[in-house]
């Protein structure tokens, strides 16, 4: 059985002021220290070898009880995470004030109890964390019972019970949010932009549903920010881009207004940065989107926003945002000194860090920058890391897309023998994925037609046929899709003009 890494990822991923408060908490303690022996060791590894840890300690009595020597390293690492991060989040103050209302509550430390519990409740008011809001509720009945036997009758029980009672309504409604939201998200999460009859009916069904389509169905502004941002997404799979602005934006207007909540969903802000760049690149605000791109980076430098799954996220979004404006502009050259200088040393070292969909992403628009730049074979290397993925549930659409630009990669490349082949094998995805649409047919039709006439000198009457009957099935927003992940319109052009790629792509912006 192949050794687990989970305890080398977890010490590679300690920033120095976490490793160093590791080693302060063990400096505490007293007898054997064998873990601190164990994690030196790792910490000087690229790559974990177990087997070279084991030979390194052949001498230590432990090495033959090796595995409970990581497990408890393990657990001795989260244990001093929890204290080093026990009071940068709302979540652990409150599990920590709850704990202090637990044991003066057993100590029959009534007085001082409440006051705990008073300051809990406000703190779990103004950041709407109704689950510890709903346990403090929960100790203060107990302490009114207490109140009671003691003669004490200013209580107003009335009032609590009404309050709990607001805050189980908050709590099914924040819930019911969530269920929605995750709907939406699964469709993008598997297929992305995705035209499949069943998706358009999922996405009809949320888009529908009273708690997003009727006004002032959000109990909270934790949950109208989950209201407005599954809009954003139904507006999105709707193509309607204008009207997913306006809803991210919404988002984003609650949450600059409430900076604790702000903090507290800091993954959901990130997201709706990336979400209004994405939306203001493709209604060709570019200049507000470079706007946005720069405040995303400068946001890494806030409090709440330094852990290490925001960094990771800022550098998908801002990467790939940077890449898609330089390369609509056709501005590839540029796009290419991005890719070269600052993200393949940075994608190598976050590469780990990266989900799937963030690295699939990555790699299309790496590819499609080299495209643009001319260097075909450096092109097919990043789109084959996209294309040999064994993901099978994940971006259908980026994978069917990802297939039809490997078709225009070998037909640069001149590998015409080989392309016959592929055209087929692309064919037979796309109707198991049913993804069999007008637009990729027409594709792999003209591509079979241009392979069987690369010698003849009809090859541009054929491309401006090609032209002309893509342009016919691109008219409306929902097939224009297609053309963000690939410029078949300015290739095609750059054929008939005998131009490049990149000068077609900027002769087509400035249009």
């Amino acid at each position: 059985m192949k050794p687990s890494t989970e305890l080398f990822e977890l010490i590679k991923s300690l920033s120095k002021s976490e490793k160093r408060f590791f080693k302060l908490s063990s400096s505490l303690q007293t007898g054997d220290k064998n873990y601190l022996k164990i994690f030196d060791a790792i910490e000087k590894q690229a790559v974990y070898n177990e087997a070279g840890l084991k030979i390194a300690f052949k001498k230590e009595t432990f090495v033959s009880h090796f595995p409970s020597e990581k497990n408890h390293l393990y657990k001795l690492i989260l244990k001093s995470l929890r204290n080093y991060h026990s009071d940068d989040s709302i979540n652990s103050l409150l599990k920590q004030e709850i704990k202090n209302v637990e044991i003066l509550y057993k100590k029959a430390l009534f007085k001082e109890c409440n006051k705990f519990l008073v300051r809990a409740k406000k703190q779990a008011i103004e950041n709407e964390k109704f689950y510890f809001l709903f346990e403090l509720i929960s100790w203060e009945k107990l302490l009114l019972e207490e109140a009671f036997e003691d003669g004490q009758f200013n209580m107003d029980l009335d009032r609590l019970i009404e309050e709990e009672q607001d805050v189980i309504a908050k709590l099914q409604n924040l819930a019911e949010y969530h269920v929605l939201y995750s709907k939406i998200n699964y469709v993008f999460r598997s297929e992305g932009f995705s035209r499949n009859a069943e998706d358009i009916r999922i996405v009809k069904e949320i888009e529908d549903h009273p708690l997003i389509k009727e006004k002032n169905t959000a109990l909270s502004e934790r949950a109208a920010t989950i209201c407005y941002y599954t809009q954003g997404f139904c507006a999105m799979a709707n193509s309607r881009t204008d009207v997913a602005l306006l809803k991210f934006n919404r988002v984003k207007e609650i949450l600059d207004g409430r900076p604790k909540l702000k903090t507290d969903l800091a993954k959901r802000y990130v997201k709706t940065l990336s979400n209004i760049i994405g939306c203001h690149i493709d209604l060709g605000l570019y200049e507000e989107a470079w706007r946005f791109i720069d405040n995303l980076k400068e946001l890494t430098n806030q409090s709440g926003f330094k852990s290490i799954g925001i960094q990771v996220n800022v550098f998908k979004t801002t990467t790939i945002s940077e890449l898609q404006l330089l390369t609509r502009c056709g501005d590839f050259i540029e796009a290419l000194e991005v890719v070269e200088k600052d993200v393949l040393d940075k994608l190598e070292s976050l590469e780990k860090r990266l989900k799937k969909e963030q690295l699939l992403e990555l790699y299309y628009h790496i590819a499609y920058t080299y495209f643009g730049s001319g260097e075909y074979s450096k092109a097919l290397f990043w789109i084959n890391k996209v294309l040999n993925d064994n993901e099978n549930t994940l971006r259908k659409d980026l994978f069917s897309y990802a297939r039809l630009f490997n078709l225009v990669i070998h037909f640069e490349l001149q590998n015409y023998d080989l392309l016959d082949y592929i055209t087929k094998s692309t064919q037979r995805y796309l109707v198991r994925r049913q993804r069999d649409y007008e637009l990729e047919k027409l594709v792999i039709d003209h591509l079979r037609k241009l392979i069987r006439e690369s010698k003849s000198k009809n090859t541009v009457t054929k491309i401006i046929e090609f032209k002309c009957q893509l342009l016919e099935l691109v008219t409306e927003p929902e097939d224009q899709i297609v053309l963000k992940y690939f410029d078949f319109v300015s290739w095609l052009n750059s054929k008939i003009e005998s131009i490049s790629f990149s000068k077609a792509v900027s002769l087509e912006n400035s249009d």
